[in-house]
């Protein structure tokens, strides 16, 4: 459903309208962008062709779909800051009641489609963090992530071949060597170090990146571009985590691009 919905077009129409003061003019083109977007926020065809027989109504079909797709929006990123908070707190229980308090009011089905894959993911990691058993199908950090919550409630760690693999895969990306990877999987105990070891990397890349960003935004909103620049070259004097070393070239790139033409 994802795939084939895209707001621009509305969202434009209802700028113009709603907010230029625009006339709006019920086109044959008008009409089916306002049967689609409606279809899309979960307004019954018939009512929303009931709302086509006037302006003014057709008006007021314009805005509601313009707020529905406001207020999910807004609605399912507040959730999401909440679910992050409270995974980082170990409360799986707490973040699943965030997305269900969601669905019992989000009526848009493309949020309503994010927001259940959200609680099935949720609802995955609380299986792992009840069973120690890895689910092939969820996010290899935050599994980690969860096996560590598993580990400081007192559980122990099983060495398993699925653990083992999974740790294989998700040491380079926190530039940890292949030697010291085996090494550490020799025990339990090495494997609780490595795993640490990748949390806290991605932890601190991510802290240092999103300082840098800060900075490296204020500095080019400023004219101050080559200070700008050297945000991004003191990270990648000190990152090994590829993905953050990727993340601070990419931005490098953009600032040394010239600016767009007017």
């Amino acid at each position: 459903m994802s795939d084939e919905i895209n707001w621009v077009r509305i969202r434009d129409l209802a700028q113009r309208v709603l907010e230029r003061s625009e006339p709006l003019e019920l086109s044959d083109d008008t009409r089916a962008l306002l049967l689609k977007s409606a279809r899309e926020v979960a307004i019954s065809a018939l009512d929303a062709e009931d709302a086509l027989r006037s302006l003014p109504t057709a008006t007021t079909l314009l805005s509601e779909i313009r707020q529905r797709i406001r207020d999910g929006s807004h609605r399912l990123s507040k959730a999401r800051d909440q679910v992050e908070e409270l995974q980082e707190k170990g409360d799986l229980n707490g973040a699943q009641q965030i997305i269900r308090d969601v669905l019992a009011v989000e009526v848009v089905p493309l949020y309503r489609e994010h927001a259940e894959i959200l609680l099935d993911e949720l609802t995955g990691l609380a299986e792992v963090l009840a069973t120690g058993r890895i689910n092939p199908d969820l996010h290899d950090r935050q599994q980690i992530a969860v096996l560590a919550q598993r580990i400081q409630q007192g559980h122990a760690l099983e060495l398993t071949d699925d653990l083992r693999a999974l740790l294989r895969r998700t040491a380079p990306t926190a530039a940890i060597s292949e030697t010291e990877t085996e090494e550490a999987l020799k025990s339990p105990e090495g494997a609780e170090v490595l795993m640490g070891m990748i949390l806290s990397r991605f932890r601190e890349s991510e802290r240092r990146f999103l300082n840098s960003m800060c900075r490296m935004t204020r500095l080019r909103d400023s004219g101050d571009i080559e200070d700008a620049r050297q945000q991004m070259r003191d990270v990648l004097a000190v990152e090994i985590v590829p993905q953050y070393r990727q993340m601070a070239e990419e931005q490098l790139r953009g600032l040394d691009s010239p600016p767009p033409e007017p």
